[in-house]
């Protein structure tokens, strides 16, 4: 994807953008892309469980590239989708298709690869079929985690507890999950499946009101290789506080770079000096909240929202209140008022990244997140209290 300026009203000189610009790209580069295989019948509910999880419709994650018969990929920055197609119960030999598909998915590139698989099966449906155990096996031969995911599960309120139980049926497919046994019931048989987890993405009156997927979320998590985990975190909209742990130790190493860059003082007038690092640390954090892809506001303007803000941040009248900092920024100072501004910007990230401010709007509203006095002097605090 393009990061560069995409509007001609954007004026902001493009060396003043560009640390905004080379940080983002080096976070996308960094957190990579988490990669997730889905199998599953036609109206199992794929589409809908991976519009649950991650806001995109499984056609329209960004860019489609029909690599081989019965597989399918798509894709944007931070999320990838191997819609592996046509394992239908009856469909002509699935476990061929399967294989072919995943030999040539070996091929692709690194960044390309299988992380985890969701094997998709209607709740109502009791149990595994053989085709289908067979697939799993595979996947697992291919040493490829799957999570067996129970979908269109209906639930059970209790009109006292207020506790949801699943339906019998899903129960019982649960109790063959934990113990499989043959057809006739008399042997156990070995279906290697790493989890089974219960979901419904709507309720039974047709609303978005998922269950389980948070459940979903955290195992995916868990089963995913220790360098996709960040871009995981990325790409999933379920679990918030992900983000801003990620982001809030992005604010924590800029900070102290900043008191690196000031630990010989520098003269108020200085204080751009600062500017490109604080570019940097905003432009992880928008890879973080997924901002350019989520929102439809360019990477250019984005950027120049950026610089908006760090200026708005590093104004003479803000420095002149902090008591003892004079005519010159300390380490201390240098690093609160990045650790200060870091906090604003995350805050306004989130905002946008939840469509609880308008795109339309933003420049109304940006200037309330831009650190003040307080806010500096509260970082500064904080940085006494962590000395001691």
């Amino acid at each position: 994807m393009s990061i560069e300026p995409q509007h001609p009203e954007d004026s902001t000189p493009e060396l003043e953008k560009r640390p905004f610009f080379e940080a983002t790209t080096g976070a996308k580069s960094r957190y990579g892309r988490f990669n997730l295989a889905i199998l599953g019948g036609t109206g199992v509910g794929k589409s809908s469980l991976v519009n649950a999880v991650f806001e995109r419709d499984i056609a329209k994650v960004g860019t489609g590239l029909p690599v081989t018969r019965g597989a399918n990929y798509y894709h944007d920055d931070s999320l990838g989708i191997w819609d592996l197609e046509g394992f239908e119960l009856g469909a002509k030999l699935p476990l061929q298709l399967l294989e072919e598909s995943l030999d040539t998915i070996a091929a692709r590139p690194a960044i390309e690869q299988i992380s985890v698989v969701w094997y998709c099966v209607n709740a109502h449906a009791g149990r595994l079929q053989q085709p289908e155990i067979d697939v799993i096996r595979e996947l697992d031969r291919r040493g490829l985690p799957v999570i067996v995911v129970l979908t269109k599960v209906d639930w059970i309120t209790n009109p006292v507890t207020g506790k949801r139980t699943p339906s019998f049926s899903a129960q019982e497919f649960c109790d063959w999950l934990r113990n499989p046994v043959d057809e006739n019931a008399a042997q156990p048989i070995d279906v290697p499946f790493q989890r089974f987890l219960l979901t419904s993405t709507l309720d039974r009156h047709g609303k978005a009101k998922g269950h389980g997927l948070g459940e979903l979320v955290s195992e995916t998590l868990e089963l995913s290789p220790d360098n996709e985990k960040d871009a995981f975190r990325i790409a999933q909209r379920l679990n918030l506080p992900w983000k801003r742990e990620m982001a809030r130790k992005v604010v924590v190493v800029a900070a102290a770079a900043a008191a690196g860059v000031a630990a010989v003082p520098v003269p108020v007038a200085n204080a751009a000096v600062l500017a490109p690092l604080q570019l940097g640390m905003m432009g992880r954090i928008a890879v973080i909240y997924d901002l350019e892809i989520k929102t439809m506001l360019s990477a250019g303007a984005l950027a120049q929202l950026g610089v908006q803000f760090t200026g708005r941040a590093l104004a003479g009248g803000l420095l002149a209140l902090i008591p003892g900092a004079g005519n010159v920024i300390n380490a201390g100072v240098a690093a609160a008022l990045t650790g200060a501004t870091g906090e604003g910007w995350m805050r306004l990230c989130e905002q946008v990244y939840t469509g609880k401010i308008d795109l339309d709007a933003i420049d109304n509203v940006w200037g309330d997140f831009v650190p003040g006095f307080l806010d500096v002097m509260r970082k500064m605090a904080e940085q006494r209290i962590a000395k001691k």
